[in-house]
């Protein structure tokens, strides 16, 4: 059995919503012979996470020091199987067919490392807000992101949190970004400085909108802090993307 290994970071306040994260799990349907694994690891060794752990065969949990969601999710991949790596945040959801159009953009393109979609903003009143800046679906260029990233404020043009990537570009890069936040934005830029990848134009994932989120706290918008987390953001994709001796070819 080929297997999709789903990364899931969460901390106590999160939770709660891990049922739902894994009803659009259980509501996937991939091709013959494929099957996903989701990896649920704690930021922190808290009592409050594992009830809401489904019981499921193919569901791995873990708990370790608390050091936000890059460590969290870094120390996950050591439990990962799949060739491939699906994000999903423990507040979020995937629509049906999200896993399977993934897949298949990178198993019908084998020179691109990785691959996003279209991602709506899921509002506490059940309505959902979408980003008119996304691009046509389809191959993203090398260095793309970066250059839209800087000239937007510093807004990805596609949601870093929609992220399916080959295991072992990830594992090459050294997995999430050491950052206090933004480290999936991190990420994404540097898969993007050595790797096209694909952007599928279709909803894939609900993006939930909760007070508790990390996004939402004042810390994250510190603009200090914001400054200092893009400036080394952009600094290793510019390395990489210069670095054209390890330009990453997928197997």
């Amino acid at each position: 059995m080929n297997t999709i290994t789903v990364i899931t970071a969460v901390h106590a306040p999160g939770a709660e919503h891990l049922p739902d994260a894994y009803k659009s799990l259980r509501e996937q349907e991939l091709p013959d012979g494929w099957d996903w694994q989701w990896v649920i690891q704690e930021d922190g060794e808290t009592d409050a996470v594992r009830p809401y752990v489904p019981d499921d065969a193919r569901v791995s949990f873990g708990q370790g020091r608390a050091g936000r969601a890059a460590m969290a999710r870094t120390m996950g991949l050591s439990r990962a199987e799949g060739e491939y790596v699906k994000v999903l945040d423990a507040d979020d959801m995937l629509t049906p067919g999200a896993l399977a159009r993934d897949l298949r953009a990178l198993t019908d393109h084998p020179d691109l490392g990785w691959a996003t979609c279209r991602a709506l903003d899921l509002l506490p009143d059940g309505s959902t807000v979408g980003f008119a800046g996304d691009p046509p679906q389809g191959p993203i260029a090398r260095g793309a992101l970066l250059e839209f990233w800087r000239a937007n404020d510093y807004r990805a043009q596609v949601h870093p949190v929609t992220l399916f990537v080959r295991r072992d570009l990830l594992l090459a890069l050294g997995g999430w970004m050491a950052l206090p936040a933004s480290e999936d934005t991190g990420l994404l830029m540097a898969l993007n400085a050595v790797s096209r990848g694909w952007f599928t134009a279709e909803t894939g994932l609900l993006y939930r909108k909760w007070p508790g989120q990390v996004t939402s706290q004042s810390a994250h918008t510190d603009e200090a802090e914001r400054a200092a987390r893009f400036a080394v953001v952009e600094a290793r994709a510019r390395v990489l993307a210069a670095m054209d001796g390890w330009r990453y070819e997928a197997r």
